[in-house]
């Protein structure tokens, strides 16, 4: 425990932004910034690109299979597959399991673009299906609805905000009897657990984003693929590097999403520091938890069988009331985020490729009431005093 003080006061004391005797005149904290890593890790990492460098190794090679092995063990997962993007994982995932065109696709109502982009940019369908307004994610109850209504050949479960709905397992459950391929969307939860195991590691198949301002970020654009599965799991290989079954041969209709190795670099060392990075990122969860209790932003947490990794620090408040708050934010020089501020099906990108929908408007009461609070590693309790001042203020 001294150990790990001692270690924190090192990085908090290094960063530049704000110097330990400076600390009082914070006028500003952004949403997030990428600028904090442990001391030596800048050095390390340029030493570990020179070396690349002049291995000429910038795409595969050893780094990223050990980077994929790390991955494998940290998740516990039997196969981790590295691809260029976060967006690409999740195309990659549903033609692995054999989604063709014109199959339809659940996918919840409250996401990012890129997964119900995804569907369409395989000729998929995709059908949202909203979420629950308290929980923000899928519930068992409608997820049933929407499989007995459109009898869709898969589903697309994203666990939004570092969390997972309290009925993952059970959803889980119910699409493989029911015959429906599940593909989890793990973009913000890398390090999430449901009952003590791994989100990613215990998917059927399940994707994640390495873009730099997730949990675990690259340095670059990058993602990967999880799968318990071995024929998934070659799929998926195959599928990456332009349908090769080897150098000349080509056995199916790829793509090039190869991951690049000083991506493998960056998050082979960041998996060193990941359980401090999402320790940290957890404390200002709860530090806004605490500071907030009574007032009408009330910050929202993942259920007792979820373990969060801090991704987001997420809050509601009643819609007509968020405007005049950002206003007040923005004037105390405040980053914040609105994750996310619009339904998938009623984004006019959505029209002409929905195959269905079942909206109770739970999604766009979300997308209108959340706004989310500063939150990155090793932020300071300064900053988010700061941050919690502003908003006590407003009040």
């Amino acid at each position: 425990m001294l150990q790990l003080a001692r270690t924190y006061w090192i990085i908090f004391s290094s960063i530049k932004h704000y110097p330990r005797e400076n600390i009082m005149s914070i006028q500003q904290v952004p949403f997030i910034t990428l600028n904090r890593f442990e001391p030596g890790f800048r050095d390390e990492f340029l030493s570990g690109v020179a070396s690349l460098f002049d291995k000429t190794q910038f795409v595969g090679g050893p780094i990223v299979g050990e980077m994929e092995a790390n991955l494998a063990a940290y998740t516990k997962s039997k196969h981790a597959i590295g691809c260029a993007n976060g967006t690409d994982a999740i195309q990659i995932a549903l033609r692995a399991v054999g989604v063709n065109k014109n199959d339809k696709v659940l996918v919840p109502d409250m996401t990012f673009w890129a997964t119900f982009e995804a569907v369409v940019n395989v000729g998929a369908n995709p059908v949202t299906v909203d979420v629950n307004r308290e929980t923000c994610h899928w519930d068992l109850a409608t997820f049933k609805q929407a499989v007995e209504q459109f009898k869709p050949k898969a589903a697309v479960m994203v666990h939004l905000y570092g969390w997972a709905s309290a009925d993952t397992l059970e959803i889980r459950k119910f699409a493989k009897e029911a015959g429906v391929l599940l593909i989890e969307d793990g973009a913000q939860c890398f390090g999430t657990e449901i009952d003590g195991q791994s989100i990613l590691g215990t998917a059927l198949i399940s994707t994640t984003s390495f873009y730099p301002a997730k949990v675990l970020g690259a340095s670059g654009d990058a993602g990967a693929i999880f799968t318990t599965n071995d024929e998934y799991a070659k799929n998926c290989r195959t599928l990456i590097n332009h349908g090769r079954t080897d150098h000349y041969s080509h056995g199916m209709i790829g793509w090039n999403s190869r991951i690049g190795a000083y991506e493998s670099l960056f998050l082979n060392m960041s998996l060193k520091h990941i359980d401090a990075r999402i320790q940290s990122r957890m404390n200002a969860v709860k530090f806004y938890e605490e500071s907030l209790k009574g007032l009408p932003l009330k910050p929202v947490r993942a259920t007792s069988k979820v373990k969060e990794n801090g991704y987001c620090a997420v809050a509601m408040i009643e819609p007509s009331l968020r405007a005049s708050l950002i206003d007040s934010l923005k004037k105390a020089n405040v980053g914040y985020g609105t994750i996310y501020p619009g339904a998938m099906s009623h984004q006019s990108g959505s029209a002409g490729h929905l195959a269905g929908k079942i909206d109770n408007g739970n999604a766009h009461h979300i997308s209108q009431a959340v706004l989310n609070l500063p939150c990155y590693a090793y932020i300071t309790q300064e900053e988010l005093q700061y941050v919690c001042d502003t908003v006590k203020k407003h009040f």
